[in-house]
């Protein structure tokens, strides 16, 4: 987004004036609005020859997960609520018990034009599976828009340790993440595969400790934004950040899932959510509360 873009710009060694990459910024974002909005969501791509994926165009494949994520985790539509709709349209199109799948619909047929996305079978790996790797982008875009009911509800739906108590379905081991799970299209629904072979354990960990718990490094100090479940009373954590340890408590009396409303450091109040790094000491105790 242009607005991201202009704090980076100002911390760049690029030689380049800074106004090159914010009208890059503005004709990316720009573009994405008028090349890459359906109406309900975010397309996925166009092919070699100029033709839509991802669309309501499409006769299969009308919706895919990946632009959904990262476009909202960018920024995009945040504040008009074209993020919601998109995000509303993966609740409904794409969400499962077992995760969120690729696309929908799955592809039944190959198609020369898109290649080896096609050449699974339903519900499988790339062809309408659910890709364990890309399901934290929705829960960070969730988090974005302020949902935390449900970006938690997907953090679980994926987790392994959680999808033990169907281990005949999951048949894979409770503490590692899986590649995918197979699709609602597939003829095993819920059963895992290629254990391991995944980066989905590191977007998780961003996913539950950046954005849900919301406890995040930034260029100017570590911030504490938290997205919750609105059942949860708070939280601790124990954060290391550029040699000094915070120990961190939420509390959240109205149970609402966002809205930093106070904080202190050490009993002193904060304004803001910013802890900032001139404080003195190694240590640090740091209570927020949330509330509307």
């Amino acid at each position: 987004r242009v607005e991201s873009q202009r704090s980076k710009v100002n911390l760049t060694f690029d030689l380049r004036p800074s106004t090159f990459y914010l009208e890059a910024a503005v004709k990316m974002e720009n573009t994405i609005w008028t090349a890459g909005w359906d109406g309900e969501w975010f397309r996925r791509a166009y092919d070699d020859s100029g033709r839509l994926v991802g669309s309501k165009e499409c006769e299969e494949g009308q919706i895919f997960i990946e632009p959904q994520g990262i476009c909202v985790m960018a920024g995009l539509g945040v504040d008009d609520g074209r993020a919601e709709q998109a995000l509303d349209s993966v609740a409904a199109r794409l969400a499962t018990p077992h995760g969120i799948v690729l696309h929908q619909p799955a592809y039944s047929r190959y198609y020369l034009h898109l290649g080896e996305i096609s050449s699974y079978p339903p519900g499988y790996k790339e062809n309408a599976g659910v890709f364990c790797h890309t399901n934290p982008w929705i829960m960070i875009a969730e988090a974005k828009v302020g949902r935390g009911d449900r970006a938690h509800d997907y953090y679980l739906r994926i987790n392994p340790s959680v999808r033990e108590s169907l281990s005949e379905v999951h048949r894979c081991e409770p503490y590692i993440y899986a590649q995918m799970i197979a699709g609602r299209d597939a003829p095993t629904p819920g059963e895992a595969k290629n254990s391991w072979l995944t980066g989905c354990a590191a977007w998780n960990f961003v996913a539950i400790t950046q954005w849900i718990l919301g406890i995040r490094p930034t260029y100017d100090g570590l911030q504490v934004a938290p997205v919750i479940p609105s059942a949860w009373s708070g939280f601790e954590a124990v954060r290391r950040f550029r040699s000094r340890t915070y120990r961190i408590y939420v509390h959240n009396p109205q149970r609402v899932c966002k809205g930093v409303v106070k904080m202190t450091i050490d009993g002193r109040d904060i304004s803001g959510n910013l802890i900032p790094l001139d404080i003195p000491g190694d240590e640090h105790e740091v209570e927020v509360w949330l509330g509307k």
